[in-house]
């Protein structure tokens, strides 16, 4: 087998990943379409219900809603491969700038939940690792795994009872105050209980597998010659098998991206965050095509990549299943 054109490599994934977004947008769009309710709601509120027959029709020809669902489909795509998305139909503004106005708040919180997951939960990994079979590890062991049980829903609303309600301590949604964007520790009170349940509730999964690929390194051969040579527990654990865990860390991390960002919009949709969750969930209910479609290939556009960016560096770390693919790809060269 001839070595692999890295050029070649890519444009692959490149166009695997192009591919997926069009079979994406095109069973999106389908599915939305088809779905029942009305999307005339949206734009009209509750006058739609009192729109006369002819009215209606003459609503649904301007939103371009009396076309072929394949006709609108190929409309759409035109006007999405120029830049232009539509208008949101419950905003009456272009679906970009709705967007870009909530994109930061779920960057705030899914970028600082992701941060902190990961940070902590090699820091439990480890921690597990060198407390092996004792009472630390044991009682980390069973109350992550008893809150990582827990649905982020339900944990939510027990937050929102507890330090909302009955102590009044937090507030229970938004993400600032109003009149109070601009301030950094009112944004920071409000992220707290959002970010409380986002990192709870995928903390102890990603500790867990951390562990275990600490203890496996542990077991290694190499580990037993690094011992018979004098080094300690403590150098061979942080030096030799942390260090051999990092790359399956990293490839871990791209993994979970798409993992995180819905639990994140379930946080949202809870708490009325206002962030891509929370405008995915009323996108949906109110039949807002064109903000709709422009949020689930966003979304499933980072689940595509991060898969995509996974496998690379698992290729990476792993040559043959690079070989495997280089196998395949020689067959039809």
């Amino acid at each position: 087998m001839t070595r692999k054109n890295p050029l070649f490599y890519y444009a692959r994934k490149l166009a695997l990943f192009l591919l997926s977004v069009f079979v994406l947008s095109a069973a999106v769009f389908y599915i939305s379409r088809l779905a029942p309710g009305d999307p005339l709601v949206s734009y009209y509120g509750d006058r739609a219900e009192k729109l006369t027959v002819q009215e209606r029709q003459r609503a649904e020809e301007r939103l371009g809603l009396r076309d072929p669902i394949h006709v609108q489909y190929v409309r759409w795509l035109e006007g999405a491969l120029r830049g232009d998305f539509g208008i949101s139909y419950k905003y009456k503004m272009d679906v970009t700038e709705v967007i870009a106005g909530r994109a930061g708040n779920t960057l705030i919180l899914g970028g600082t939940a992701f941060a902190l997951i990961f940070a902590g939960a090699l820091a439990l990994g480890v921690v597990c690792a060198w407390y092996e079979d004792r009472w630390p590890d044991r009682l980390l062991c069973r109350v992550g795994t008893i809150i990582s049980c827990v649905p982020e829903f339900w944990l939510s609303l027990v937050l929102i009872l507890v330090f909302s309600v009955s102590l009044r301590w937090l507030p229970s949604s938004g993400a600032y105050s109003i009149g109070s964007a601009g301030s950094v520790p009112d944004r920071l009170v409000h992220l707290i209980l959002p970010l409380t349940v986002t990192v709870l509730g995928h903390l102890w999964y990603y500790a867990y597998l951390v562990r275990s690929k600490l203890l496996e390194e542990v077991r290694s051969d190499y580990v037993l010659l690094a011992k018979s040579k004098g080094l300690t527990r403590r150098s061979v654990l942080l030096g030799h098998c942390l260090r051999s865990t990092i790359p399956t860390y990293l490839s871990l991390m791209a993994i979970s991206v798409p993992h995180i960002l819905g639990g994140t919009y379930i946080v949202e949709a809870v708490f009325s965050y206002p962030g891509l969750g929370t405008l995915s969930y009323e996108s949906a209910r109110y039949q807002d095509y064109n903000l709709l479609m422009l949020l689930c290939l966003l979304s499933g556009s980072v689940v595509i990549l991060c898969s995509i960016l996974a496998r690379i560096i698992g290729e990476r770390m792993d040559p043959r299943l690079g070989e495997a693919e280089g196998w395949e790809a020689a067959e039809y060269e």
